[in-house]
């Protein structure tokens, strides 16, 4: 059973070598399903943006922002996790404060970067559903969206001089500082969750109290947010879908960020959390990276039809639907 001094400085940030090595081998499949599945959907979301016109949105130039910097952890650093998972713990390589530092530079980049954006989308639909359209088109031109953007991965090097201590998480050495950065890191997430919840609860109270507005805005608003585009539903029941799809999300999310946020509170005003939370908690949150490009184009119609015309269609039997289709539409 590892204690509180197995997260030293010298262990990878989510791998405790005092586990067994089925243990290892488990979170090491863990990190190589989530590094190709979030690395595939990441890129996919990316692709489908640049490729067709009705997609380059506002908002989804957020969401794209967003899956850029998580395949700084889905690509660059989980592949790595995983690979270290299964060396020896005196391999050399974990012992490089250089290499930690630049596994910690990926990943404190990608993380940053990524819930900055999706404050970012949360900030943008609010805006779009709670504001004049005139608002909207000042706030959102061009040109700020590029400096919003800009302004997020600014921010994200801020934290580089902290991220030594995200190493001696429990450490003896460093005590003290690490406690400190835990707590800055549990209040900067808190706050933009806040932040986040804030704006889609705005959106559901303002969707549910007036679906009007929503009906008459000259945006392509049920392309933006994580409700059914098409064919509409009937008003209630597309009001009642619209806020499970928002509360929806903001459950994932919370699910992701929150455990995190209370084991570091926990860690500094109490004591630290065992090893084995603390690595629990931050897979959860790393595992968003993988799942984020799914919570923001599942229920989107237009990011569908543009996957289907992407991926490879089957021959033979498979592709019999389509005069199907046909045939329906000569009857209609």
């Amino acid at each position: 059973m590892p204690n509180a001094s197995s997260w030293s400085a010298s262990s990878p940030l989510l791998l405790l070598w005092e586990d067994s090595s089925g243990t290892r081998i488990f979170l090491s499949l863990l990190y190589a399903v989530l590094a190709i599945s979030g690395t595939l959907s990441n890129v996919m979301v990316i692709y489908l943006v640049f490729s067709f016109k009705k997609l380059q949105t506002t908002s989804n130039a957020f969401i794209v922002n967003g899956c850029a910097a998580d395949l700084s952890v889905c690509a660059l650093w989980m592949p790595q996790e995983a690979v270290l998972g299964l060396l020896p713990p005196n391999s050399s390589s974990l012992r490089s404060a250089e290499y930690r530092l630049l596994r910690g530079g990926l990943l404190g980049l990608g993380l940053t970067v990524s819930l900055a954006s999706h404050l970012l989308v949360a900030f943008n639909r609010y805006v779009l559903i709670t504001k004049l359209p005139s608002v909207y088109q000042a706030l959102y031109q061009r040109r700020h969206t590029g400096c919003m953007i800009g302004l997020s991965w600014a921010l994200a090097l801020l934290p580089v001089p902290l991220l030594p201590g995200l190493w001696t998480l429990g450490s003896a050495q460093s005590d003290g500082s690490s406690r400190y950065t835990a707590l800055l890191l549990a209040l900067a997430v808190l706050g933009q969750t806040a932040l986040l919840l804030h704006c889609y609860l705005g959106i559901v109270r303002r969707v549910r109290g007036s679906a009007k507005r929503v009906s008459v805005l000259n945006f392509h608003l049920l392309h933006q947010l994580p409700f059914p585009a098409a064919p509409p539903p009937p008003r209630r029941a597309q009001r009642r879908l619209s806020s499970v799809s928002v509360l929806l999300l903001c459950c994932v999310f919370l699910l992701g960020t929150q455990p995190l946020v209370w084991v570091s509170l926990l860690g500094f005003f109490l004591r630290p959390a065992p090893p084995a939370l603390q690595a629990a908690s931050w897979l959860l949150l790393c595992s968003l990276s993988a799942l984020n490009p799914l919570l923001y184009t599942w229920r989107s119609e237009e990011f569908r039809r543009a996957a289907r015309s992407v991926l490879p269609r089957g021959e033979g039997p498979a592709a019999a639907p389509r005069p199907l289709g046909r045939r329906r539409g000569n009857l209609g």
